[in-house]
This record gives C-alpha cells, sequence and structure tokens, in this order.
C-alpha cells in the first residue's frame, strides 16, 4: 500500500459526516431562494411590499451565511483541509462562504427600497425603485443558490473521494489470538 496516497485519505465516516451536512445546507439554501418572494400573483411589486417580511428575508440569508462560514472554518481548522482533496473540498467551501455572504445585503437594499416606494416623487420614481427592487431581490436569491451550488460541488468531490477507499482496505482490527488447534492424542501401548 502507498502510504502518501494513504495518508490523502480523509476517514470515512468523517467524509460522510461532511457530505451530510452540505447536502443539509444546500436543502436549507435552495428552500430558503425558493420562499423568499417579492413578486405577487401577477409578477408585480406589490403596491405596498411589507417591509419587515423583506428584512426577515434578509435575516434568513444573513442565519446561513453563518452557517455556511462556520462551516468553512471548521473544515479548514481540520487536518484534512490540506491534503489534495481537502484543499479541493476547501475551495468550494470558501466560494460558497464568499457567495452566501453577498445575499442577505441584497435583501436588506431591497426591504429598504420598499420604504422608499410610498415617497415616490412621480410615476417614473416608482418605477425606477420597483425595478431596483427586482434587480437587488433576484441577485440575492440568485447568491443563495450560488451558494447551494458550491456547497454540492464541495459534496461531489467528498463523494468521489468515498470511490478512493475502496482502493485502500481498511486497517485491520486487533484480533484475540485464535486457540491451537488441539493436538491429536497418541496412545502409548
Amino acid at each position: 500500500m502507498n502510504p502518501d496516497a494513504q495518508r490523502e485519505l480523509i476517514p470515512r465516516d468523517y467524509t460522510l459526516h461532511v457530505i451530510g451536512a452540505l447536502n443539509d445546507l444546500k436543502a436549507k439554501l435552495l428552500a430558503t431562494a425558493e420562499k423568499c418572494q417579492l413578486l405577487d400573483d401577477t409578477g408585480r411589486v406589490p403596491a405596498a411590499p411589507s417591509y419587515a417580511e423583506l428584512l426577515q428575508h434578509a435575516a434568513d440569508a444573513q442565519a446561513l451565511s453563518a452557517d455556511v462560514v462556520r462551516m468553512t472554518a471548521e473544515f479548514a481548522r481540520s487536518t484534512h483541509s490540506t491534503n489534495r482533496i481537502g484543499s479541493a473540498v476547501l475551495a468550494h467551501l470558501a466560494t460558497a462562504a464568499t457567495m452566501s455572504s453577498h445575499a442577505a445585503p441584497y435583501f436588506a437594499e431591497t426591504a429598504e427600497s420598499a420604504l422608499c416606494l410610498p415617497r415616490s416623487s412621480s410615476p417614473t420614481d416608482r418605477q425606477y425603485r420597483e425595478n431596483r427592487m427586482v434587480i437587488d431581490h433576484a441577485t440575492a436569491r440568485a447568491y443563495l443558490r450560488r451558494t447551494s451550488e458550491s456547497l454540492r460541488d464541495a459534496a461531489n468531490e467528498l463523494d468521489a473521494h468515498l470511490d478512493f477507499h475502496r482502493f485502500f482496505p481498511a486497517p485491520a482490527r486487533q484480533q484475540s489470538p485464535a486457540t491451537p488447534p488441539p493436538r491429536p492424542t497418541t496412545r502409548h501401548r
């Protein structure tokens, strides 16, 4: 067995744990991106969009971003982040951390614009603000989706790494010594 290749192995249980955590967080990001809606059923900005609801979108994105950053930091502190596969996973996690941190400010900008709509001085000004809201909100949702894609890519790297494990047998457990077979009995006549 090649000792260098074996050093590259990330333990199977740890790998499965990280893949599970990545998949859970990815699902939460996609669900939040889907749940956070700005437009009404007709596809237009509501006449009086709820500032509180839009600000909650920012709070949800902020909480998810904190989870992504925490997961990235934990993986970066692990001894596995410095080997070949770990570096590739860490690169995807770093991208996810960056992408996730951009979503909340765009949601917050959308909420702030909602407060300004009633004070619009003209229909043109209102239309401009509505368009800005749509763009900011869509951008925030796109950042959530891109974050989930980066987490998916990290999970795929680890999943492919699991295939590598089959080339290296698990270390044999210490077994208790087997009892020796009975000696043949010899009869003396």
